[in-house]
């Protein structure tokens, strides 16, 4: 079992490398610097939100999981 604070490290260290994508992308596209950290700051907080929500509810599904074995005493 996963803790949320699990969870939302996972969010944040793999939106890291994301924001920076987005940044440079939108700075290519937008030749602007402000907009581009702007754009790459808001689309971090959705999107650390969303993968969060995700992951939790992924831990409740069942599908795929391996169950352990049952021991007898």
């Amino acid at each position: 079992m996963e803790s949320h604070f699990r969870s939302i490290m996972k969010a944040i260290t793999w939106r890291t490398g994301g924001t920076v994508v987005t940044f440079a992308v939108a700075w290519i596209l937008t030749q602007e610097f402000k907009l581009a950290a702007q754009i790459g700051a808001l689309d971090t907080v959705i999107k650390i939100g969303a993968f969060y929500f995700h992951e939790r509810l992924w831990i409740r599904v069942k599908f795929g999981k391996l169950r352990r074995p049952e021991y007898e005493i």
